[in-house]
């Protein structure tokens, strides 16, 4: 059941029927066979980081909703036959040339754009027999293309940690190895103050617990979020970019990197007190010593931990 605030209702229901009415094949689908996603939308894109948005600022993430594509999408996922014959005919070309970039070889890139496609019809079920499709998270904001392309980049990462679960890639030794001078340029700082992290837990001790934190946080994160960090602090993005592939505005974007930081950044901090036994001051003075023996500030140290567990969750 949907939990939008009934002050909307009225909005959602004229913004709906503008959309089905801008739809060049509305696939016999109705408001009521649309609202459902359209309020699934509103609460994860518009409420969630904004759950006093103007009722005006629903209507225009309605708008900007591609009526077609998402008419075509919850069409397939009804079992409209017509409906999955246009979307492999006019989709199957962005996929495969989606994992054609990603992939080594030419077998590669076909299995993954194979297996994307049994991905979106849905191969597996749920408890109650009903499809697994990841052809429910598509919202109708953003070209369908680009959305496939995400899901093409997603499934490649994912097949990548299954293989390479026990390989530790260069990336990874990079960013242990400027992990490990943070910990060494920290102790050039820390003087002999008996209450200095650096004092109390031994280097490596040090770094585990911090690594540890950064992994429970990072896990703790929903899929969507992971994903945006990862395109945005390791494949370098633009927020303009990620907006247009998850299609929402670059400022929603931009505070949604913000609030997972400051998540992040609390989750760590609060598992440094609370598991490992860290004092509040030696949360921070560990912290602060660290980026200061870098000569950075505290926020480019979160990046560089951020990323470190990135490529952890990611690469393994």
């Amino acid at each position: 059941m949907s939990s939008v605030p009934e002050r909307y209702n009225s909005t959602i229901d004229e913004s709906v029927a503008h959309l089905i009415s801008r739809a060049a094949d509305k696939r016999g689908l109705d408001s009521g066979a649309i609202r459902p996603r359209i309020d699934l939308a509103i609460e994860k894109y518009v409420l969630r980081d904004n759950e006093h948005a103007q009722t005006i600022e629903v209507k225009e993430f309605i708008d900007d909703m591609r009526a077609d594509d998402l008419c075509l999408i919850i069409a397939c996922e009804r079992g409209d036959e017509a409906a999955w014959e246009d979307l492999v005919a006019n989709f199957d070309g962005a996929v495969k040339s989606a994992a054609r970039k990603i992939s080594s070889n030419t077998e590669d890139a076909e299995d993954l754009a194979s297996s994307i496609w049994a991905e979106l019809y849905g191969l597996r079920q749920d408890a109650d027999g009903n499809k697994k499709s990841k052809l429910a998270y598509y919202s109708g904001r953003g070209s369908l293309a680009g959305w496939l392309r995400a899901v093409v980049a997603q499934l490649a990462v994912d097949q990548f940690r299954k293989q390479s679960r026990y390989v530790q890639i260069d990336e990874d030794r990079e960013f242990e190895n400027l992990a490990a001078e943070a910990s060494a340029s920290s102790d050039h700082h820390g003087a002999s103050d008996v209450h200095n992290p650096e004092e109390r837990y031994s280097e490596s001790r040090t770094a585990a617990d911090v690594s540890e934190s950064l992994e429970t946080a990072i896990a703790g994160l929903e899929d969507e979020d992971r994903l945006i960090l990862k395109m945005y602090y390791f494949d370098d993005l633009k927020l303009k970019e990620i907006a247009g592939t998850f299609g929402y505005h670059e400022a929603t974007a931009s505070r949604k990197i913000v609030r997972v930081q400051n998540e992040i950044r609390k989750a760590v901090e609060k598992s440094l007190r609370t598991q490992h036994g860290w004092s509040d001051g030696e949360v921070k003075r560990y912290l602060s010593d660290t980026a200061s023996g870098l000569g950075i500030s505290f926020e480019k140290l979160l990046t560089i931990l951020v990323v470190i567990g990135l490529l952890q969750d990611f690469w393994r």
